[in-house]
């Protein structure tokens, strides 16, 4: 069985964590960290310390009316990817823990493209 880090716990919510196939299981928020575990594996567990937290980043489309997923990056272990049911709560709770300025927005279609764009532009001068 999986210890937990946290001592007392904020939230606990259904979640799907996008690390490869996409896996099913519960998304828990406490004082000590962030935790994911799968429902069918105790195995396949992710726990991410708030000191690990470099950026928490939001997918917002439709001027926030809508957040598909949101994404925890690390300092040393790269970036994993979640969606649960209810995305703002997680990020509100995330937010007690977490610096508001370490809490971005992750770029549009349009400002990749836009991006992409510019580069190829650089490159041929």
């Amino acid at each position: 069985m999986v210890q937990s880090i946290n001592t007392k716990v904020d939230l606990v919510m259904n979640g799907t964590s996008h690390s490869g196939i996409s896996q099913y299981g519960k998304i828990m928020i406490g004082d000590k960290g962030f935790e994911f575990f799968n429902d069918r594996d105790a195995r396949k567990f992710i726990q991410i310390p708030w000191e690990e937290v470099d950026y928490i980043i939001a997918s917002i489309l439709f001027k926030g009316k809508w957040i598909p997923r949101y994404a925890i990056q690390t300092k040393r272990n790269g970036t994993f990817s979640f969606s649960s049911k209810d995305p703002k709560r997680v990020l509100r709770t995330i937010r007690e823990y977490v610096e508001s300025k370490n809490m971005v927005q992750s770029l549009s279609f349009f400002q990749v493209i836009k991006h992409g764009f510019k580069s190829t532009l650089k490159k041929k001068k």
